[in-house]
């Protein structure tokens, strides 16, 4: 009898637990007018708080442990570091003018961040808080990304319509990639061997083969009833199975779902109103995507592939990351 109660005990704090950590699932979303987040739980859908912080803030990230929250707060020209616990600001980092986005290396430590005023990528140690370098890359660069091995940063300058390839080993710029018109955010797969780019004029995102540096496939995007020049694609995320590929179109209003292995759409969900960015869950069962014009968050049920909640948050909704 003692031994059945003793289970039920153990049973029932497990449950406990396992409900308590599906309740601590957050989203954060950065809301570039009203230079402030939006904290989502995500097991009620709701808001649960709004932290002010600087000015414009644009691109968020989480350190590989979860503990940071970076964000580019583009109008105050820093990077602001949030313990994610206290949610307080405990620093802030040089990233030079209006950084926009940025990427971490593996390593946890070195910060790359865009500067679109300057034409550079500025390399930053968040543990030391110091300047590591700055790569001269196009005009107006935006997009960051690290390879999953550490080896590669890729940068899109928005005006010059490049993809640029910096290695880490030296922090200097060895390639450059021409693309369409504009290209803002890049996306590595989950083994490093697939860079994708969108590009908001140029209506595209580019697949290229990182080994080679070569262009695999451009793919490009027809939604009935919507005019060629409102389809812009912007955020881009890839599910960690390899299975699925989500572009954020902009004002088109509408995410597109990509067959990841043969480069092929498969549908079109309708979201909110100039949708910007997108960020998984981290069990990758929702995909959060960020409605700038219409202030509010789509949620994506990804087994489903259909929207199942929009979640009203501040001012033009930017960016987007989850923590467990």
């Amino acid at each position: 009898m003692r031994r059945t109660l003793l289970c039920r005990t153990l049973l029932s704090c497990a449950l406990l637990l396992a409900a308590g950590h599906a309740a601590a699932s957050t989203a954060w979303v950065s809301n570039e007018k009203d230079n402030s987040l939006s904290l989502i739980d995500m097991q009620t859908l709701q808001v649960t708080d709004t932290l002010p912080v600087g000015q414009r803030p644009r691109g968020l990230l989480l350190s590989h442990d979860n503990k940071l929250l970076y964000i580019c707060a583009s109008d105050s020209d820093r990077v602001q570091v949030m313990d994610v616990v206290t949610r307080k600001i405990i620093k802030e980092l040089p990233s030079g003018k209006d950084p926009e986005q940025f990427a971490l290396h593996p390593n946890n430590r070195w910060l790359y961040v865009s500067n679109e005023d300057d034409a550079l990528v500025t390399v930053i140690d968040t543990e030391t808080s110091q300047v590591l370098g700055q790569v001269n890359v196009g005009v107006e660069p935006e997009g960051m990304a690290v390879s999953p091995d550490g080896k590669w940063v890729v940068n899109t300058s928005e005006t010059t319509n490049m993809l640029h390839w910096i290695d880490t080993s030296t922090q200097t710029l060895a390639d450059s990639t021409l693309v369409d018109q504009r290209p803002r955010f890049v996306e590595f797969n989950q083994d490093g061997s697939q860079l994708w780019a969108s590009a908001e004029i140029g209506g595209t995102v580019t697949i290229l083969d990182v080994a080679s540096r070569k262009i695999l496939k451009t793919l490009n995007f027809q939604i009935k009833g919507i005019h060629p020049d409102k389809v812009q694609p912007v955020g881009i995320k890839l599910s960690a199975d390899g299975k699925y590929a989500f572009v954020a179109l902009g004002p088109a209003n509408h995410v597109a779902v990509i067959d990841a292995k043969t480069f092929e759409t498969l549908d079109y969900l309708l979201v909110g109103r100039r949708v910007w960015q997108l960020a998984f869950t981290p069990d990758q069962k929702q995909l959060l995507a960020t409605n700038g014009v219409s202030g509010d968050v789509s949620v994506i049920d990804v087994d489903s592939l259909k929207v199942s909640k929009s979640v009203k948050v501040g001012r033009y909704p930017w960016g987007v990351v989850v923590t467990p």
